[in-house]
């Protein structure tokens, strides 16, 4: 579970609605409580990647969407008390979600990609048999 993409997937889409409800302080704690779930989940799949057992994509969506997350928690963090929310840092959010998901979605339209066909090996006779 800690290097599951889900927890921090969570977390992100629980504080865009807190955002959205209007309650930013909650916004910024749950943002901030993805980011060590966030880092996990970007370490196992980059390990995973490392090791050949997991997709490379996995490895960088989880690590962009980390990236975001932090750069998107620094802004709310600095923006003035009482204020709004920079659009930034809403953005940033939104990015970490789509990024999230965007294995799944690979996933989901693998079935629709074309495989390549396997050539048919012919058997020779050899001679004198």
């Amino acid at each position: 579970m800690v290097g599951s993409r889900l927890l921090p997937l969570t977390f992100a889409l629980a504080a865009f609605g807190a955002g959205v409800a209007g309650s930013d302080g909650l916004a910024f704690v749950l943002v901030l409580a993805a980011i060590p779930c966030a880092a996990a989940a970007a370490f196992v799949a980059v390990s995973d990647a490392l090791e050949g057992r997991e997709a490379r994509m996995r490895a960088v969506s989880t690590s962009l969407a980390l990236s975001l997350l932090v750069i998107g928690c620094t802004v709310r963090a600095s923006a003035p008390r009482g204020g709004h929310v920079p659009p930034f840092a809403v953005s940033t959010l939104v990015a970490a979600v789509l990024l999230y998901t965007v294995p799944a979605l690979f996933w989901v339209l693998e079935p629709l990609r074309p495989r390549p066909r396997a050539s048919r090996v012919h058997a020779r006779t050899l001679p004198g048999a």
